[in-house]
């Protein structure tokens, strides 16, 4: 197996930028006018990543324990800023309290399982694995919990005639919004599920794709991709059920009535 790793020169990158530029005329031609969305997409894209290069080849030379941490803290504050932004609702502020609790407790669990006890990783901080396996694992946690939020805030406007008639027959805040709370779970797991389902027949995943790219033997390769995925499955699973299980709550008052959908 040839081990080495093929450059992409500049220039030859600068061409994949034609893709963009399709998107672009498709876009102005059927007058969706989605271009300057495209363009900023684009361009915070590319700004982005090249920031993030320089960032790593810094970490990467003067390893580091504080170094470590601070990535991962901007990379999970924004996580929570970005999964938060996502909702189509307005969000009390005890939602978004909880979805940084959820995102926080699910990472610092599954982290300290997949790092510590999968990988063993030595030093614990390494940035080589700490950086971007955890990269992985809280973006597709955010994208999770956007999806749990969005679905249980829907869930409990659009039901509320059906979990107040609940509540004047008897029923407690929890009953009355179980079908609400396994409706959002549901909803923001499936993804993870979907794409492990077509994963390696339908799709090869990114990571297994340049971990081969950079001449790693593909048996490696697709280990440490199904470890991968069954830690972003995990992450999302723990994070969304401890939020939904928590923010149902947030609709209630002490008394265990039904807040008005203005407070």
């Amino acid at each position: 197996m040839n081990s080495s790793v093929m450059d992409l020169p500049l220039l030859n990158l600068a061409l994949a930028y034609v893709f963009v530029l399709l998107l672009l005329l498709l876009s102005k031609a059927r007058g969706i006018g989605r271009e300057r969305l495209i363009l900023l997409a684009t361009t915070r894209m590319t700004v982005q990543l090249t920031a993030m290069g320089f960032v790593f080849m810094f970490v990467f030379d003067h390893p580091s324990w504080w170094l470590t941490l601070l990535m991962l803290a901007v990379m999970l504050f924004f996580a929570i800023y970005n999964a938060a932004k996502r909702v189509k609702l307005p969000l009390s502020r005890e939602l978004k309290r909880l979805i940084a609790l959820s995102m926080t407790v699910g990472y610092l669990v599954t982290a300290a399982v997949f790092l510590f006890a999968v990988l063993r990783v030595d030093p614990w901080f390494d940035p080589q694995y700490c950086i971007p396996i955890s990269g992985m694992i809280i973006g597709n946690a955010m994208t999770g919990i956007a999806l749990g939020t969005n679905k249980l805030c829907t869930g409990m406007r659009e039901n509320r005639v059906m979990v107040e008639n609940s509540l004047m027959l008897g029923a407690t805040p929890e009953a009355a919004t179980r079908d609400i709370v396994n409706d959002a779970f549901d909803s923001a797991i499936l993804p993870t599920m979907n794409n492990m389902l077509t994963m390696g027949i339908v799709s090869i995943p990114g990571m297994m794709t340049g971990q081969i790219l950079s001449g790693t033997f593909p048996l490696t390769a697709i280990k440490y991709q199904i470890g991968i995925m069954l830690a972003i499955l995990g992450c999302t699973a723990l994070a969304v059920i401890l939020f939904v299980t928590l923010g149902y709550r947030t609709f209630f008052t002490e008394t265990q009535a039904l807040r008005d959908t203005e407070e």
